[in-house]
């Protein structure tokens, strides 16, 4: 096939010998089957903010750490300049993202190099060598549609561990090779730490993975995992190897008003004695 312009300089460096077809367009990104020597790889070439139906809205960016005050205020500032850095900054948050993740032993796609707003990465594959199906496209019996499910919240329990949620998790970003189901597109990754908006991503993501699983295995729909889950990262129990039950009681006991109120007031009195005996003394 013709060679996209924006993998021209990837040949001309020799980073890619050949680009043998088009994979798919998606909302930021097209990716291209790419053979690198010997080895067969996929190229996403990141498309630029104006031509992205997936904007970068800031309930995702909220929490990302700029070390550099210069980039940092001109992102604020929204100048040419800044723009340009926003933008390197949303591409580079999945390439560091998939090296995080990978070390933390989440299955993503091997990250190999990130040149140009190209990242090059493994091509995941199918038993004959094609490749791998998404998520979607698979019919399932109620036995796998539980394996599967209860491996992504697995998954999603070490993502989150390593302090990263996916952020835009559904079937339509995970692909099933011959050893199950490997999780990609990572531009919007969340810190869980620092994004206001961490937990309801993380609800979005189990929830978007329980309702597509629940379609073949209808017992799922009445599990909590996400909420569960948000409880034990919370308080600091959250393990990669947690198992989770996949049950959670809210706390439905009405609060003691009166009594919060009673605290409150008998913390006044005891500070206005406190600074009424130092005036006393230092007088």
């Amino acid at each position: 096939m013709k060679t996209p312009k924006r993998l021209e300089s990837l040949i001309d460096n020799g980073l890619i010998d050949e680009v043998i077809h088009s994979l798919k367009s998606g909302k930021e990104a097209a990716v291209y089957v790419v053979r690198c020597g010997t080895e067969i790889c996929c190229a996403k070439v990141y498309k630029e903010a104006d031509q992205r139906s997936f904007r970068q809205s800031v309930l995702y960016q909220e929490g990302r750490k700029v070390r550099n005050s210069r980039r940092a205020r001109a992102m604020e500032k929204g100048s040419r300049y800044g723009r340009k850095e926003q933008e390197s900054s949303w591409q580079n948050a999945e390439v560091t993202a998939l090296y995080r993740l990978t070390k933390a032993g989440v299955r993503v796609p091997k990250p190999y190099n990130f040149i140009d707003g190209v990242l090059l990465m493994e091509l995941v594959t199918d038993v004959e060598g094609n490749p791998a199906p998404r998520l979607n496209d698979l019919e399932m019996e109620p036995a796998q549609a539980r394996t599967y499910h209860n491996y992504l919240i697995s998954q999603i329990i070490r993502m989150l561990c390593d302090g990263l949620i996916h952020g835009d998790l559904s079937e339509y970003n995970v692909l099933v090779d011959s050893d199950g189901p490997v999780i990609i597109d990572l531009p919007q990754a969340v810190d869980a730490a620092g994004n206001n908006n961490a937990r309801m991503m993380l609800e979005r993501d189990v929830n978007n993975m329980t309702g597509y699983f629940g379609r073949f295995a209808p017992e799922l729909q009445t599990t909590a995992y996400a909420k569960e889950m948000w409880k034990l990262y919370q308080s600091g129990e959250l393990h990669p190897e947690t198992q989770l039950s996949g049950y959670y009681q809210d706390n439905a006991k009405p609060a003691d008003v009166r009594g919060i109120l009673r605290e409150i007031e008998a913390a006044r009195k005891e500070n206005e004695a406190k600074q009424e005996y130092k005036d006393k003394v230092s007088q």
